[in-house]
């Protein structure tokens, strides 16, 4: 493909005129891709992008849904966590093909594409996602904080309000920086939860059957309350909306897209098979201590804290469960930052500095979880940080149906366009979560 060709072809227009990019332009290309390089070296330049997004799919959020699944229904919804990991498997790969193929990222995308109102409600939305995230960043932090160091939850969650100053020294001294914090955090966070469980001495059996999926979810309307929730926690918007953008940090020929779309591929492939182990991991947890002791009761993470350690036999059992916990709120919260600055950007192409909208975001956070722990203390944050998951679960069909739609446009995606079966499936996943989400609404309107 020559210079000319790539220059007359308008779906090109955006790669190539950098100018037009809106959100993040300080990392946009900022990281070379050796283009004569041996195969192994060129995938390791693209490693990064998938963490900051599996990053996400270990929050705090999950914490609280993966214990508390595990606590009350068993291994049962190992089931739930599998499928859904496959799922998001599946959407960030959209979400980066999305990214190198057209330039843009999600945000982007869909105002490029929708009228006005559907645009502001798209963006409306992207906004709650946020918020919902930054929650379970809120109260993950403030409760790690206050278990390591008997901090008072109030002032722990009002701390989290610092961590900008974190995300700007990071961004400041380029982006390989804060990837290279985001996989050394997750690196801790696995190999703790990996010694937990090898604490807990896990049923291996029940685990297998466990992993088949049963009619019971979609009938018992608890279990499907926990398990959207998981569904909310793992598949998260705003992860659709960040990986779209930050994957164009690699600076490569635009014909070299091929090998920049499988190569990022890889990369999220890699990380979310972490994800996967992490929240397997809490939930085999809680089922092997929890719910094997009777203690059905515990859905929330202080609970698991407090009765860990007795319940296990091992005293660093705790103090590492919390140690993981604050890598994980710390983690979520470097990538919160940049996802709700491509959202506000993408959507509205509004600017204001970095600083000041993450201030903004996390005030939004902080604000309501501050009122839930004045007036129901620690027990209200549990039910809080599952709620803030639903929410999650719930916007994702708004965040999923763009996506899905603008990757099976021709016009837009060019030799990049979904194939039948990318389609078929893509089309399936987001109707079963649409569908999903109005019966969990249904079930909890009191008849």
């Amino acid at each position: 493909m020559s210079t000319k060709e790539v220059s007359q072809d308008p779906r090109d227009a955006a790669w190539q005129n950098p100018s037009t990019r809106s959100t993040m332009p300080e990392v946009f290309r900022s990281i070379n891709v050796p283009k004569n390089a041996g195969i192994l070296r060129r995938l390791l330049a693209f490693i990064g992008p998938g963490y900051l997004v599996a990053v996400g799919y270990m929050d705090p959020g999950n914490w609280a849904t993966d214990i508390s699944g595990g606590s009350l229904f068993n291994y049962s919804l190992l089931s739930v966590i599998l499928i859904s990991n496959l799922a998001a498997i599946f959407l960030q790969a959209l979400s980066v093909k999305l990214g190198i193929a057209t330039g843009r990222d999600l945000a982007q995308a869909c105002r490029d594409t929708y009228r006005r109102p559907v645009v502001i409600a798209l963006w409306l939305s992207a906004e709650i996602a946020i918020i919902a995230c930054d929650i379970a960043e809120v109260i993950g932090a403030g409760i790690a904080l206050n278990l390591l160091f008997h901090i008072p939850l109030i002032v722990g969650c009002s701390i989290t309000a610092l961590d900008v100053l974190i995300v700007l020294a990071l961004q400041g001294k380029g982006f390989r920086w804060v990837e290279a914090m985001v996989i050394a955090l997750i690196g801790i966070i696995i190999a703790i939860l990996v010694a937990e469980v090898g604490f807990a001495h896990p049923d291996w059996h029940a685990m297998l059957i466990g992993a088949v999926p049963t009619s019971e979810i979609v009938r018992n309307p608890q279990m499907l309350y926990i398990a959207l929730s998981i569904l909310g926690a793992t598949v998260m918007p705003h992860n659709l909306y960040l990986h779209s953008s930050i994957v164009q940090t690699r600076k490569y020929a635009i014909d070299d897209r091929k090998h920049a779309v499988k190569a990022a591929y890889i990369d999220s492939t890699i990380a979310l098979t972490f994800a996967l182990i992490a929240n397997a991991a809490l939930l085999i947890l809680a089922a092997s201590v929890f719910y094997r002791s009777g203690h059905h009761e515990i859905g929330d993470i202080q609970g698991a804290y407090k009765l860990l350690t007795p319940l296990v036999g091992v005293g660093l059992a705790t103090p590492l469960f919390a140690i993981a916990l604050l890598a994980s709120g710390q983690n979520s919260t470097l990538t919160g930052t940049m996802a709700g600055q491509i959202i506000l950007e993408g959507f509205t192409n509004f600017k204001i500095p970095q600083w000041s909208r993450r201030l903004i975001s996390r005030l939004l956070a902080i604000v309501p979880t501050l009122i839930v722990v004045a007036y129901y203390g620690m027990a209200g944050t549990g039910k809080l940080l599952i709620f803030s998951q639903v929410i999650l679960s719930m916007q994702l069909s708004l965040a999923v149906i763009p996506l899905v739609q603008i990757t099976c446009t021709k016009a837009k995606m060019g030799e990049f366009v979904n194939g039948r079966f990318t389609k078929v499936l893509g089309w399936f996943i987001a109707i079963a979560i649409l569908i999903l989400n109005c019966y969990l609404v249904f079930t909890q309107i009191p008849h």
